[in-house]
């Protein structure tokens, strides 16, 4: 599995329209807030012309891509950490994925209410930080509780960590997220099991008109710079047409109107960003596969995302980029070229390496 991305909103902002744009599953799209009940998931092949270009080189008989999932969470409303509208019940769904999608209204609609009777980016942005951070609180409240509790017999890590969840509380009281906490290397065992929204990376996205909405992205624009994070601008309903249409209808229409890259390409191209993720490669004459790892991954590392006996018997491996597989334009002529290395536990796994494992158990 590569990740995943949880996309969240206000009711109306069109989470369901950009969730059908990026997968073939389809969502229920409805001008009601709280039609999506549960959460879709659509599971996407992250397109990667590399993984092809091994494939022809190494002759493998099939490809397998890398994915993403996407989750479609049902909108969120002012006071959903306390239950409001469908509350609770998907602020849980939001926990499970690696990273949040917060998709924003710019467009205007005489069909479509906004849910606060007025376009606002900003006013919708605050309104969704508020409930994760206050979800959030909720949980490190009832946790530092009971950690005061036990840490009253007089047990140094506990009191530490009572200290950590205090800082936790402080911030997210104050309207910061949990991210935004300096927890030490020595500390992070103490939240590793709280499953904090406010700690995941978010990403948003900015759904326009066929217009572009100038002044409204310029609006998101400014607060993801204040975060420090990124922002998608997508027509998520002109793109859920298009991607309706027959390839090759698609394929034309989206010259015509320029549109060179898709919001899944974009969304992949900064999900993989945000996240600091890379892509590496495994490759027999049975198949071409890709795979998706944090940066900074050593190469048992990697090798148990493939098998967890390559983890634990790994001896080394045989390395080549694939720029050079591609320039010298065979594993056999990599060899002779010198451009085929052999690298230990240590070698960090860079971004379209081609890993082969030796390993025994």
């Amino acid at each position: 599995m590569g990740f995943s991305l949880g996309i969240i909103g206000l009711p109306n902002v069109g989470k369901s329209t950009l969730f059908n744009m990026l997968s073939s599953a389809r969502a229920e799209v409805s001008n009601y807030p709280f039609c999506t009940i549960n959460p879709n998931v659509g599971i996407v092949e992250v397109p990667d012309e590399r993984l092809y270009q091994v494939q022809k080189i190494i002759g493998s008989s099939k490809v397998i891509p890398t994915v993403i999932e996407f989750y479609d969470i049902a909108g969120l409303v002012k006071g959903a950490h306390k239950g409001e509208g469908l509350g609770n019940q998907f602020l849980s769904h939001i926990r499970e994925v690696d990273a949040i999608v917060n998709v924003v209204r710019c467009f205007k609609s005489q069909e479509i209410a906004h849910v606060a009777g007025e376009v606002n980016p900003k006013n919708d942005i605050e309104i969704i930080n508020i409930e994760l951070n206050l979800a959030d609180l909720a949980l490190v409240e009832k946790r530092l509780r009971e950690v005061s509790i036990k840490a009253k017999a007089g047990d140094k890590t506990l009191r530490k960590q009572a200290e950590v969840l205090q800082k936790l509380k402080d911030a997210l009281g104050a309207g910061r997220p949990a991210r935004s906490v300096k927890i030490a290397d020595n500390e992070k065992d103490f939240v590793r099991d709280l499953p904090l929204l406010t700690f995941k990376p978010v990403l948003y996205v900015a759904n326009v008109d066929e217009s572009g909405n100038p002044e409204q992205v310029e609006i998101i624009e400014k607060v993801a710079r204040e975060e420090g994070t990124r922002v998608v601008v997508v027509c998520a309903q002109l793109e859920s047409e298009i991607a309706q249409l027959p390839e090759e209808d698609a394929k034309a229409y989206k010259k015509e109107i320029g549109l060179s890259e898709t919001g899944l390409q974009k969304l992949i191209k900064n999900g993989y960003k945000l996240l600091d993720l890379i892509t590496f490669f495994t490759a027999n004459q049975k198949e071409c596969r890709a795979w998706t790892v944090k940066k900074e991954t050593t190469v048992p590392q990697a090798a148990g995302k493939v098998h967890s006996d390559m983890q634990r018997g790994f001896i080394a491996a045989e390395v080549i980029h694939y720029n050079d597989l591609a320039s010298v334009g065979s594993y056999s002529k990599a060899r002779e070229k010198g451009v085929l290395h052999t690298e230990g536990k240590n070698y960090v796994v860079q971004d379209g390496d081609l890993v082969l494992v030796r390993f025994k158990v």
